[in-house]
């Protein structure tokens, strides 16, 4: 997992674009650096930035896009961003708004779907799902690692970095748009992986929960996923009012039952960053000291969830009638 810390101090970096192409159907590509040209902060395979679009006074928009570049490469950054069309406008914003020269501000990079050392990998990317796995790639064949990857998306012009995937790598990539292929055939695909081997899926939330569902009898750790979107957690119980103990100052703060703890901290005059705030990006982990916590983010593992010393202020609750935060 990320480091925990005070997010509320949590700088902001004043960025320009420096390039801005179309990669595939409705998927942009932006590259962005300092203005002076120095170096931004250092990033691993798997991370991803805050954009934050402002439009219109008291309109901001913050949105999550992976890191797709190499992190060899310490001036600029590189993102793809999909139109979402049934989206709430931040990634129109980015199509429409955002130009060459485009100044921009952005947080982090951040890191909750890290590349673990292995001697085998398999990805498996559905549609805009290839970017974090991208830098992935690169590490997993500079470390002499043995990879595969299958990636899907609907047509063979919505998936983008094709032609660099198939030059570059060849027979060790699986491009399987639908309207030709069908559905990737992930059982084929599992039943081929060397034992040895981790699964790193990213893409739409059906084809997640296709991997998941079948990767469910691997050993713990296996798979690693990142979700764009909230996963399903079904029925949940009625939400019930509980304390929050903030350890740096020892008050307490009460968060009531229709009210997350994001919400409640803000009211009290202690606002922390946040981003999604549905669970999936990361931005507002806490360390929690003590008391359960009921979990519920698209983001930790059922180990990282049993450890009980971490959490997602947005979506996440208190188990019982109280926690203490690390804030």
């Amino acid at each position: 997992m990320a480091d925990k810390q005070n997010l509320a101090a949590e700088p902001e970096l004043e960025l320009v674009v420096d390039k801005r192409r179309l990669v595939a159907d409705d998927i942009v590509e932006l590259v962005v650096r300092r203005s002076d040209g120095g170096d931004l902060p250092p990033w691993t395979p798997g991370a991803h930035i805050d954009l934050l679009l402002t439009g219109a006074a008291d309109d901001p928009l913050v949105r999550q896009y992976s890191l797709c570049g190499s992190p060899h490469d310490t001036t600029s950054w590189r993102i793809a961003v999909l139109r979402e069309r049934l989206g709430r406008g931040g990634s129109a914003r980015v199509h429409d708004e955002i130009t060459q020269g485009t100044r921009v501000f952005v947080r982090g990079p951040r890191n909750q779907f890290t590349l673990e050392p292995a001697r085998s990998y398999v990805f498996v990317a559905g549609g805009i799902g290839i970017t974090p796995l991208l830098p992935m790639i690169e590490a997993a064949a500079a470390a002499g690692s043995t990879w595969t990857l299958v990636y899907g998306g609907r047509t063979a012009g919505s998936m983008a970095y094709t032609d660099d995937l198939a030059e570059h790598h060849g027979g060790l990539v699986q491009l399987r748009p639908q309207d030709q292929h069908g559905l990737l055939d992930l059982d084929a695909m599992l039943a081929a992986r060397p034992d040895d081997a981790l699964v790193y899926c990213c893409g739409p939330g059906p084809l997640l929960d296709a991997v998941e569902q079948r990767c469910a009898s691997l050993p713990a750790g296996t798979l690693r996923i990142e979700r764009f979107t909230p996963r399903d957690l079904g029925d949940l119980p009625p939400a019930r009012p509980f304390e929050v103990e903030l350890a740096s100052s020892g008050n307490t703060i009460e968060v009531q039952a229709d009210q997350s703890i994001l919400a409640a901290l803000e009211e009290a005059g202690m606002p922390v960053v946040s981003s999604c705030q549905e669970g999936t990006c990361g931005t507002c982990e806490t360390s929690v000291l003590g008391g359960d916590v009921d979990h519920r983010d698209s983001i930790l593992t059922a180990d990282e969830r049993a450890a009980n010393d971490t959490m997602f202020l947005c979506v996440s609750r208190a188990a019982g009638s109280k926690l203490i935060l690390d804030l």
